[in-house]
């Protein structure tokens, strides 16, 4: 599956000029022969946009569902976009992955939530492995300091994902998370890995970029730099089927030892 990974900070507190910037990177993923265009953490919004997240929260079935519904359709590939949801009186740090015909096939919303800025504006979901099927992959769903966490990835390889998206705003000074980190999870987990980061400063932030689709031999089969760019890479299902049986980290788990860890 021929995965696009939009490494931008679009424009932070406009979600119309981000929904244009999403149209236009999904206009050129498609004619690279794309399948699936990945956004950054809060793409549809920005990121450090403080008091204003309540504001521009959406609903997962909202305009902005809709509109990336739309440009889904136009385009022909599906889109994994990130967003804060709204939930009655809850926000929740969400993305949700909307196939080529529209549907919405998955929405998630992040379980570990990073400082006092996502701790003060956000509620952390509860359900730790959302999938759903595309074009015969089967898609995962989590969110930049989620992955940091072995246990999160581990549970999505013992559910069988086969490609994990983690939408990021990833910062300075923890880029070995991006170099070292995520081809790691690949490996030992045996799936690929798409990490998808913002760029620049936005607010106290300095977003490092470095996104990258890493594959099951913790391999980058692509690494953006530290600006604003599209890059393209490959998950292959032969690849990973033969990579996961001569692999033998799942099959040598003895989970009854683990159980006191809790």
């Amino acid at each position: 599956m021929r995965t696009a990974l939009l490494q931008s900070s679009g424009r932070p507190g406009s979600v119309a000029a981000n929904l244009k910037a999403l149209d236009e990177a999904a206009a050129r993923a498609a004619a690279a022969g794309a399948r699936l265009l990945v956004t950054p953490e809060m793409f549809l919004t920005g990121y450090a946009i403080g008091d204003d997240v309540p504001r521009l929260a959406e609903t997962a079935d909202g305009e902005a569902a809709d509109a990336v519904a739309e440009t889904a359709v136009r385009h022909g590939l599906a889109i994994a976009y990130a967003y804060p949801e709204r939930d009655g009186e809850r926000v929740y740090n969400a993305v949700q992955l909307i196939g080529a015909d529209g549907t919405r096939l998955a929405n998630y919303r992040k379980t570990h939530l990073f400082g006092c800025f996502e701790r003060d504006h956000f509620t952390p979901g509860e359900q730790p492995v959302v999938q759903a099927e595309l074009d015969g992959v089967r898609i995962g769903l989590m969110i930049c300091y989620d992955v940091e966490f072995p246990e999160n990835v581990r549970a999505h390889a013992l559910a069988g994902t086969d490609l994990l998206l983690v939408p990021t705003a990833q910062m300075h000074p923890f880029q070995f998370v991006a170099e070292s980190v995520v081809p790691v999870r690949a490996f030992e987990n045996q799936m690929y890995v798409a990490y998808v980061n913002r760029v620049g400063h936005e607010g106290e932030f300095e977003f490092v970029g470095l996104s990258t689709l890493a594959g099951p031999d913790g391999v980058a089969r692509a690494r953006a730099g530290r600006g604003e760019e599209l890059v393209f890479a490959d998950a292959d299902p032969e690849f990973l089927a033969a990579s996961r049986e001569a692999n033998p980290y799942l099959r040598d788990r003895r989970p009854g030892l683990y159980a006191s860890l809790g």
